[in-house]
């Protein structure tokens, strides 16, 4: 059964099987009585953002893009310590989509004792670049010591599908042994505005932030009925008529929640202000028609 499902969505169009999606959602939301089964839908909603974007075999997307801007944060901690021979520790980490390395001191090892000063020596990063199947190998020299409470900062040299990091590093043998991070932050994805279907995309964006919100169900609903019309519109579908009635007034739910979006796109990238001035606008014309 699992297998007949799996392979009825794989020949259901992209859009079309998405707009189903939007559809249940704006029914569940409408049924709802307070019990929203928020952690679904953020799953459904983040799943069909995912088919929206096109994802392609080597990690990137036909109509999304990563950006050297945090999106996210892989880190661990290692303890140090310290030897008569000053050999280097060997340091590792791995991670996926990332573009920067931070190696830092903290500046207390445990809630209440200092930590101590470490010598890094130097920093080997072996990644595969997005859109490439070569591996490359990045070898840092530092070569300094990082007091307590410091850190250095190595960009990657391409924003990595994947990669592994190694430090090397050792203790101050008068001083004793201590504690490192590191951590590799990860790209920022972001939609394209030329996809076919980046209005749908803000759509679901907004449900996302309506279900973080707290799941106002009209917010919610409304947002799934555009996202649906976006993605299978009805003018498509049935031709208009000769003399179209005059618009209809827009309910206040949809303006509220439409105000909503637009507010959060003209505080997010260039691109994404610029869609927030679009829906603007046309947010005032259909106001104005009624």
């Amino acid at each position: 059964m699992l297998l007949a499902a799996a392979t009825a969505s794989a020949q259901v169009p992209v859009p079309e099987f998405v707009a189903d999606d939007a559809r249940t959602l704006a029914r569940v939301a409408e049924m709802s009585r307070g019990d929203l089964p928020r952690d679904l839908m953020r799953r459904i909603v983040d799943d069909d953002i995912e088919r929206l974007r096109m994802p392609r075999p080597d990690g990137t997307y036909q109509y999304a893009a990563h950006e050297r801007m945090e999106g996210g944060r892989i880190a661990d901690g290692y303890s140090i310590q310290r030897r008569k021979d000053d050999q280097l520790a060997k340091l590792e980490l791995k991670g996926d989509l990332v573009y920067r390395l931070i190696i830092s001191v903290p500046a207390r090892r445990l809630l209440v004792s200092r930590n101590r000063r470490l010598f890094v020596d130097r920093a080997e990063i072996e990644f595969i670049p997005q859109g490439s199947s070569a591996a490359r190998v990045q070898n840092v020299p530092i070569g300094a010591w990082l007091e307590p409470g410091t850190s250095r900062s190595i960009d990657i040299e391409q924003i990595a599908r994947q990669a592994t990091v190694r430090v090397f590093a050792r203790a101050d043998r008068e001083r004793g042994s201590g504690n490192l991070s590191l951590t590799l932050l990860r790209a920022r994805i972001f939609d394209l505005p030329e996809s076919p279907w980046a209005a749908a995309v803000t759509s679901a964006k907004g449900i996302l932030r309506a279900l973080d919100g707290g799941g106002d169900p009209k917010s919610i609903r409304s947002l799934a009925l555009r996202m649906e019309s976006e993605l299978r519109p009805v003018q498509a579908l049935t031709p208009p008529p000769s003399n179209p009635p005059p618009a209809a007034g827009l309910p206040p739910e949809d303006v509220e929640s439409e105000l909503q979006m637009i507010e959060d796109l003209l505080t997010g990238s260039e691109s994404e202000r610029r869609e927030g001035l679009d829906r603007l606008h046309q947010l005032i014309r259909r106001i104005r028609s009624r």
